[in-house]
């Protein structure tokens, strides 16, 4: 082999990771993961104190962020992994669903990279992505399984046959329960965001103290709906229009109750569809991911209810719940599968429905 041929041969053989881009909505990420799916780095910048005067995300403050954020998540997620763009084999992106412009700046900078360094550009669905992070807490792939998807954006249940081939059972039909954690966290005056704000003001509180509805809980369907649930929390903790009954105040400890109660109702729909899907589809595993994967109480009524069925339950490890890079690590499978996309590839903002 003569020198160049041996040369060209070595940096092949040096791209041995995958460079991974999310950007769907108000979290920079950048990861590297190599070919047996360990995680290198991954480096999430937050846009909490952007959003939190506005007690949402404001999309377009959120795509200028990205902008200003992504090259140095870069930057930091090579110096982690000790890796440079020379090792990329591949270069994986979040493309949908999401915000459209937060989206594109991510899509943006993975084709600028993919085309520099001539290597495949994989693009990733978000969705997906969430599910695929069960397999750090399986340690192995956790396909065929149920599979929950909650967050702040996203309700969804699915049966995954493998990483590559889910079908959607259901979703919600108006907001999607980590919303209705923020929204109701608003209305109790906890601060910005909202989920763990719910969660912690929950710890001290009574979960029985206000029965709110379960919508669809009883209802053979697998849908969610949490508007119901939210209006009721409404007219608890600040009265019903046209009502002359008189409302407790919001102090410390009636916020907890309510939080509690709240929360409880959620879960307790959550859950139940869960089981539901499992009866429905004879699945001996569960996999969950999406942010509000991360509540505690969540973990701990599937835990629960898993162990009664005697049913696998993996769920995303804490720090892959929230919106993260490494789970795009998907796209090495769809790599493998000769999924690949063109560089003219584009974003498919709009939420998943059941068809």
């Amino acid at each position: 082999m003569d020198g160049d041929a041996a040369s060209s041969a070595t940096q092949v053989d040096r791209r041995d990771v995958l460079l991974a881009l999310e950007s769907s909505c108000d979290e920079t990420a950048v990861a590297v993961v190599d070919r047996d799916r360990n995680v290198l780095a991954n480096v999430v910048a937050s846009q909490d104190e952007l959003h939190r005067r506005w007690g949402g995300v404001v999309p377009e403050v959120a795509s200028r962020a990205h902008v200003e954020r992504v090259l140095p998540c870069l930057d930091d997620a090579l110096k982690q992994s000790g890796k440079s763009l020379d090792d990329v084999a591949a270069v994986g992106v979040v493309t949908q669903p999401g915000l459209v412009g937060s989206l594109l700046v991510g899509l943006t900078a993975a084709k600028t990279i993919a085309w520099l360094l001539d290597v495949p550009l994989v693009a990733v669905n978000h969705i997906e992505a969430h599910l695929f992070a069960c397999r750090w807490a399986a340690d192995r792939d956790p396909f065929p399984a149920v599979g929950l998807v909650v967050s702040g954006g996203h309700t969804n249940l699915y049966d995954c046959r493998t990483t590559l081939d889910f079908e959607l059972l259901g979703t919600t039909t108006d907001d999607a329960a980590g919303e209705a954690f923020d929204k109701a966290a608003a209305v109790l005056g906890l601060p910005y965001p909202g989920g763990p704000s719910l969660q912690k003001a929950a710890l001290q509180g009574n979960p029985k103290a206000v029965r709110f509805p379960r919508t669809f809980l009883n209802n053979e369907r697998l849908e969610f709906s949490f508007s119901g649930m939210k209006t009721s929390l409404l007219y608890a903790a600040q009265g019903q229009p046209g009502s002359q009954t008189p409302v407790p105040p919001l102090t410390p400890e009636r916020v907890a109750d309510l939080a509690a109660s709240f929360q409880e109702a959620v879960v307790d729909v959550l859950v139940g569809k869960c089981e539901q899907a499992l009866k429905a589809t004879g699945r001996m595993a569960l996999c969950v991911g999406g942010g509000v994967a991360a509540n505690a109480r969540l973990r701990e009524r599937l835990e629960e209810m898993t162990a009664r069925r005697k049913v696998a339950l993996w769920i995303s490890p804490r720090e892959f719940c929230t919106d993260n890079a490494a789970m795009a690590a998907i796209a090495w499978d769809l790599l493998e599968a000769g999924r690949v996309s063109p560089l003219d590839v584009d974003v498919l903002p709009g939420l998943v429905r059941k068809r």
